[in-house]
């Protein structure tokens, strides 16, 4: 699974950078990265409800009737949508990205994100690295499959968004 979906470096986006730096416009610079921006946001929000909303579904309880409350009170699956983030380089190498940010997730959940886009999650029950549970997404792939239908989105508005600074600065 890619760790982040990026439109930059294109062309029309290189030439723009230059022209805007040359043109010494800040306000052309912040419109035109405030727009690049907002044509992210709509595969964030898609990422984060697709995370919200992605079941994870146990095999059941074994023999012995063992259980308990769980050792967190962390909402999960709000936690990893937390963790989805934006950023936007006007600079050498300009455009947007999507990504999960690690650093923004509990130290045992940094991986989970990437884990459960395959479908299986395997961990230790409460912390007992003796005993085992397997849970499944499903459907498998909330990442990759959300950023496979939200690219074609934002290319398109990343390109229109170009046309348009273009057009203003001619």
């Amino acid at each position: 699974m890619a760790g982040s979906v990026q439109i930059h470096g294109t062309g029309q986006l290189l030439t723009l950078s230059r022209r805007l730096r040359a043109a010494g416009g800040s306000r052309l610079q912040r419109n035109f990265a405030r727009r690049i921006r907002r044509a992210a946001e709509p595969l964030q929000r898609d990422l984060q409800q697709a995370i919200r909303t992605q079941p994870l579904v146990s095999e059941g309880r074994k023999a012995g009737g063992r259980g308990g409350r769980s050792p967190t009170t962390r909402p999960l699956r709000a936690t990893l949508a937390g963790g989805i983030r934006i950023s936007v380089r006007t600079g050498a190498s300009p455009g947007a990205r999507v990504w999960m940010d690690k650093s923004r997730l509990p130290h045992d959940i940094r991986n989970l994100p990437w884990v459960m886009d395959t479908g299986r999650v395997r961990h230790p029950v409460f912390g007992n690295r003796r005993r085992w549970a397997t849970q499944w997404a499903r459907p498998a792939g909330w990442w990759s499959r959300t950023v496979r239908a939200g690219t074609p989105r934002m290319t398109a508005e990343v390109a229109r968004v170009a046309d348009d600074v273009r057009r203003e600065l001619e």
